[in-house]
């Protein structure tokens, strides 16, 4: 089991070097005059930062020029490499608190504590994360048409944003209740384990 879990980050930490190329790619494109600085469609949160009207065009370091998109993509992509390393630490992080929980239904009181602690953690890292792509620059091309793997990435993120949450409040209910509740303890388990498989298979997408 431990030869498989290392095997499968191993092979997540290959695979996004990968990546790296296409905000290169990015940088290079900007020497070129005719291409828009912006994309024609991104994130609310990106246009409400980084739109051309957005609060930080009001420094002159982010001004909209192609020599500050330069910056911002470098910006970018330092951003995105921090997104890729808590993502890591927070996948870590709930296959701890997997165990940890699973111990915990079994009766094992003596770790209630430990799946305290770990799962505010895990909050802590995964909300984090989450907010990186919400308020980074934009990326410099629009979305390619159709279906693809950066789609599907967003498709599983709003299911394990969504189930996050949902973990969040039962676990909220459960800590109120004192007397044993076991279809909430059911709930609680369900939601965790699909923010879980969620959260582990958008990142097997967006890397290969």
């Amino acid at each position: 089991m431990r030869i498989i879990i290392i095997s499968f980050f191993l092979i997540l930490f290959v695979s996004s070097q990968n990546k790296a190329q296409d905000l290169l790619n990015e940088l290079e494109s900007i020497e070129s005059n005719n291409i828009p600085l912006l994309p024609e469609k991104f994130l609310v949160t990106q246009k409400i930062f980084w739109g051309k009207k957005g609060l930080m065009r009001n420094f002159n370091r982010f001004k909209l020029t192609p020599e500050n998109r330069q910056n911002e993509l470098k910006l970018r992509k330092s951003m995105f490499r921090a997104h890729q390393i808590l993502g890591f630490v927070t996948l870590g992080e709930m296959l701890v608190q997997g165990i940890i929980g699973s111990q915990l239904y079994k009766g094992n009181m003596d770790i209630k504590n430990a799946h305290e602690t770990m799962g505010m953690m895990v909050n802590i890292t995964y909300f984090t994360n989450a907010s990186i792509p919400l308020f980074s620059p934009p990326k410099m091309f629009n979305e390619r048409k159709g279906f693809s793997n950066i789609k599907l990435h967003k498709i599983l993120a709003i299911v394990h944003f969504s189930s996050m949450v949902a973990t969040n409040i039962f676990a909220c209910k459960l800590a109120r209740k004192i007397d044993t509740n076991y279809n909430l303890r059911k709930y609680h388990r369900a939601a965790a384990y699909t923010a879980f498989g969620s959260y582990a298979a958008s990142m097997i997408v967006i890397k290969f």
